[in-house]
């Protein structure tokens, strides 16, 4: 249960931090504030509990790590529910301090950071917009998470890779869509939004998860096969250390 409550905490971190600055405080830092905020959000929970969970805290991560064998169906399936859970009690708590300016704030109408396309996007970028910028920027996140992580990456620079994107993709998608790239970031808030967020929910759900098989096939396709030493290969270098130790003693 340790590493489901960790991603429930890392992905509140993450939607708190991010959903949070944007709508909090963006009219103060503008998009490159809160592309900041995402990353940096992620970046801190990959050393803080990727020893525990791996730090998924996102589903699209989690179906691609699936993907690649490196989880199993039941982890996965918990790893989603909590990474949900997580992100919806954060928009909560993110409204709650939001209804706190003088006046109020009502979700529906502020949009508490909700991801949107046509006349709900930053810049009215069309639904097929939208949906290529998704899958694609998807697949850089799941991609690099693959790679910073693999066990011949260097050890130690997995958060700064993985952090470094995810502020590249919201620096490229803000305008776009809000940036998803992340089903529960996406569930969270259309939850309290409700009408056309959940209308449009769809979308930042499927897209994500098409580009994150697609990073899975690429980086299965790109990556260097682990050495394997057969049994007969192991006797012969056992053999021959057995050997020189014999020549040292005699």
């Amino acid at each position: 249960m340790k590493k489901y409550f960790a991603e429930l905490v890392g992905t509140f971190v993450l939607v708190f931090g991010g959903v949070g600055s944007a709508v909090l405080a963006g009219t103060h830092i503008g998009y490159m504030g809160v592309a900041f905020a995402f990353g940096l959000s992620l970046l801190a929970m990959v050393y803080t509990i990727g020893p525990i969970s791996g730090c998924h805290i996102n589903p699209a991560v989690t179906f691609g790590v699936l993907l690649t064998r490196k989880i199993g169906v039941k982890d996965a399936t918990m790893y989603v529910i909590a990474q949900v859970l997580g992100a919806i009690v954060a928009a909560w708590f993110v409204l709650a301090i939001a209804r706190g300016i003088p006046g109020g704030y009502i979700a529906s109408v502020g949009g508490l950071g909700a991801n949107g396309y046509g006349m709900h996007s930053p810049g009215l970028y069309g639904m097929h917009a939208a949906f290529h910028a998704e899958i694609i920027l998807t697949m850089f996140l799941v991609l690099t998470v693959l790679g910073a992580t693999d066990i011949k990456a260097p050890v130690g620079f997995a958060g700064v890779a993985i952090g470094l994107v995810l502020t590249l993709i919201h620096l490229v998608s803000i305008p776009i869509t809000n940036t998803s790239v992340n089903p529960a970031r996406s569930i969270g808030p259309a939850l309290f939004v409700g009408g056309w967020a959940i209308h449009q929910l769809w979308l930042f759900i499927v897209a994500p998860l098409i580009g994150a098989a697609i990073a899975a096939g690429i980086y299965a396709v790109i990556r260097t096969p682990d050495e394997k030493i057969t049994t007969r290969q192991a006797e012969r270098a056992l053999g021959s250390q057995q050997q020189e130790r014999g020549k040292h003693t005699a």
